[in-house]
């Protein structure tokens, strides 16, 4: 799937879920480093699992964050 994020550095979000798990995730813009890190560390997850541990996670003193984009998008592909 291919999300476009909102309010953030990164300008899309790609991922697959298989077998409710998270696969693939790739992000085009934002910070390269980190989102690599949070791509790794989840991959293979559970989606809901996933959800939990990223969603509501701010950047600086803004509302949301490339984490929290990707929970927006997890819940939106598995239809939470």
């Amino acid at each position: 799937m291919d999300y476009r994020p909102k309010g953030v550095c990164s300008q899309q979000i790609h991922f697959d879920i298989i077998d409710n798990k998270v696969r693939n995730v790739s992000f085009v813009g934002g910070c390269n480093g980190n989102l690599q890190g949070i791509s790794r560390l989840i991959d293979g997850m559970d989606v809901d699992e996933a959800i939990s541990r990223i969603e509501g996670i701010r950047c600086g003193f803004k509302a949301t964050s490339c984490p929290d984009q990707l929970a927006q998008a997890l819940k939106q592909a598995a239809g939470k």
